[in-house]
């Protein structure tokens, strides 16, 4: 079986060689060719170059040499490099492949959820449904084989599955989720609430302030994503609380580390300007801060995001206005 995995960045490596260490052909294609060093060293000589890869596990520097005969074609990409890479795999795909998406965010230009726009892009000739491998999985942590446990979501439960075995082994375990709405929704909007909780960490808040963002911030995330058809239930899962729960309580999370960052400063301003990193929950905030006002959805913590992110708000400020709202239930 031929898979092939687009982006070489630290999530696709990871899960590449995790895949090759199963006994498949796996191929890794990307843009840059720094990536190229991988074929000659087993090592990738921007993430985890310390780990050696597993020799079978091969660059691939020209898009048609990666996808042609594939089985599998995985994307480990930015979300808004999604919609044209798509486009460039649909011409170029010979027969029937499955899509696994794994990116954490929404479509730049349309706002919509990165299957939607797989399926957009890729005739449902060409491929099979869409499958989602979303929850709590630093990469640095799959790359050295530490125990995960995530979620493959889809509209076709029979498409999960497939994906689930493929993945699955002793120190990676594949839950199966048809709820590809909720799954993917949860999944973006925990970079928002990730950036808050680095917030509160910069401005010397502990404990008791991250447990009740995270509290409060899947209860955002529940109401939101209810409103567009998700399983409430879903929310509960690996791909809300339990994705949400690892990017609030650690550095490793770029959001998080971005909004500590945010928070020491009592700015985004600057920390913006001198960021080169892709966090998805930057944009993210901006989408669903314009979605929830559209369609009248209450979401405190995201709009107090974006505030700081892109009215230069101060998270002090934000902070203190966050907590001296009016008074009212908890459900």
């Amino acid at each position: 079986m031929k898979i092939t995995t687009i982006g070489a960045g630290a999530w696709g490596t990871a899960l590449s060689n995790l895949l090759a260490n199963r006994g498949y052909d796996v191929y890794i294609y990307d843009k840059n060719p720094i990536y190229e060093a991988i074929n000659a060293t087993h090592h990738n000589p921007l993430h985890f170059s310390e780990v050696e890869l597993v020799h079978s596990l091969k660059f691939v520097p020209v898009l048609t040499d990666a996808i042609a005969d594939a089985d599998v074609v995985i994307f480990s990409l930015p979300s808004k490099f999604y919609r044209q890479m798509a486009k460039e795999v649909s011409s170029l795909l010979n027969k029937k492949v499955y899509i696994v998406s794994t990116a954490k965010g929404f479509d730049p230009l349309t706002f919509k959820r990165l299957s939607q726009v797989l399926r957009e892009e890729i005739p449902q000739a060409k491929r099979y449904e869409i499958v989602s491998l979303l929850g709590p999985s630093y990469a640095e942590e799959v790359i050295r084989q530490k125990l995960t446990c995530i979620s493959a979501s889809s509209v076709s439960l029979e498409d999960a599955s497939f994906i689930q075995k493929l993945f699955s082994g002793p120190e990676f375990r594949v839950y199966t989720n048809s709820d590809e709405t909720g799954a993917e929704i949860a999944a973006a909007l925990k970079n928002v609430i990730a950036i808050a909780s680095g917030i509160l960490l910069g401005l010397g808040e502990e404990e008791n302030a991250k447990a009740a963002l995270v509290t409060r911030g899947i209860a955002e995330i529940m109401r939101f994503g209810t409103a567009f058809g998700a399983r409430p239930e879903t929310f509960l899962g690996l791909s809300g609380i339990g994705d949400l729960s690892l990017t609030c309580n650690s550095l490793k999370s770029r959001n998080c580390s971005l909004g500590y960052a945010i928070g020491k400063a009592d700015s985004a301003e600057k920390v913006l300007a001198d960021n080169t990193m892709t966090v998805e929950g930057v944009y993210t905030s901006k989408y669903v801060h314009e979605i929830a006002k559209e369609k009248n959805i209450d979401m405190p913590i995201t709009e107090a995001i974006y505030q700081v992110l892109f009215l230069n708000a101060r998270p002090s400020d934000i902070s203190n206005q966050l907590m001296l709202r009016a008074l009212k239930s908890e459900s």
